[in-house]
């Protein structure tokens, strides 16, 4: 510490001004971590063809996945922000599973809130209607767009054209929401984004049943919590996130037998991560379910190519006990 503050000897010697002065001090700082800043730009939306509902978010801000972004799948997604009330997710979540509209949430979390000039909100429902807010209090530039089955928001900015640049980006772009979605942040990030400049991203996409062995909602959960350049390790990571997602979805069918099902997944999922030994493994597994031989055996063929340490799995598992009596088979796993 510098200036008059500065003291080096016993605590119990500070002269009372200047232990009043670090009181005053600490007790500022205190204030400061109770009342954080968000001060970022995101994007809450809905897949109305698949379902997913999802928040992307990026700011000069540490781990700003980690307070930001909530979502629930069948219910809505939220984005709290700015002066964050970080219960507005949860909150907001509650709300609209109640049966309350984007906007009926929006406002039952600013009647009951204590700074609701400092927030700032984006909210989509599961049917899709919408709504942004943005407080008096926040700092400029600050404003959001919103339309059917998104919203739009941001703060700090350096200015209206990072969310009008967010809302033409998302509109305009084919594929997932996850890609979508991504596609909106780094369309924010080429007008300038959050005005002092880049730290954190993160991305969730929730559908039902999507996650881990189909046991949770989570199909996407991705975040760069510090990082120079954190959008382009978030594409990096959305990357290995929508072909886990593909994975997940094809291995939960698999143990469904929904074999079809399964096989169509898991053969997207190898185009996106060819040289993946483990998902080469398993296209082969699926494939073999669905009666075809030669391809899974070409499959196998690729995986142990690339990872020879699965050749003790192969000559025992069985899921590829249709393949043993094969002399092309044997040789491999040898």
């Amino acid at each position: 510490m510098s200036g008059d503050l500065g003291y080096n000897g016993p605590i119990g010697t500070i002269p009372m001004n200047k232990a009043l002065a670090l009181a005053a001090l600490f007790a500022l700082t205190l204030a400061a971590r109770e009342k954080p800043i968000a001060s970022t730009f995101s994007i809450v939306a809905r897949d109305p063809a698949t379902g997913e509902l999802g928040v992307a978010v990026a700011s000069r801000y540490f781990a700003v996945g980690s307070v930001v972004p909530w979502a629930k799948a069948g219910v809505g997604a939220v984005a709290t922000q700015s002066f964050v009330n970080p219960a507005f997710g949860p909150r907001g979540l509650d709300l609209l599973e109640k049966g309350m509209t984007a906007e009926q949430t929006l406002k039952a979390l600013l009647a009951n809130d204590d700074d609701p000039n400092g927030r700032q909100v984006g909210i989509v429902s599961a049917n899709g209607d919408s709504v942004t807010y943005s407080g008096p209090k926040c700092n400029p530039w600050a404003g959001g767009r919103h339309g059917p089955n998104y919203a739009i928001q941001g703060n700090i900015l350096t200015g209206e054209a990072v969310v009008v640049a967010m809302e033409e980006s998302f509109l305009a772009t084919k594929g997932t929401l996850a890609s979508r979605l991504y596609a909106a942040l780094a369309a924010g990030d080429s007008k300038g984004g959050d005005s002092r400049g880049r730290q954190s991203a993160a991305l969730i996409v929730v559908k039902k049943g999507a996650g881990a062995g189909g046991y949770n909602d989570r199909a996407i959960d991705i975040r760069v919590d510090d990082n120079p350049d954190p959008f382009r390790e978030l594409g990096r990571l959305l990357k290995l996130a929508e072909t886990n997602y593909l994975w997940n979805t094809a291995w939960t069918a698999f143990e469904r037998k929904q074999f079809p099902i399964a096989l169509d997944a898991q053969e997207h999922a190898a185009l996106l991560a060819p040289e993946n030994a483990e998902l080469l493994y398993d296209l082969a597994v699926i494939r073999l379910a669905n009666g075809h031989c030669t391809e899974a055996l070409d499959a196998l063929t690729k995986a142990l190519a690339i990872n020879p340490k699965l050749k003790q799995q192969a000559s025992r598992d069985n899921d590829l006990a249709a393949l043993r009596p094969d002399p092309s088979f044997q040789a491999l796993v040898k």
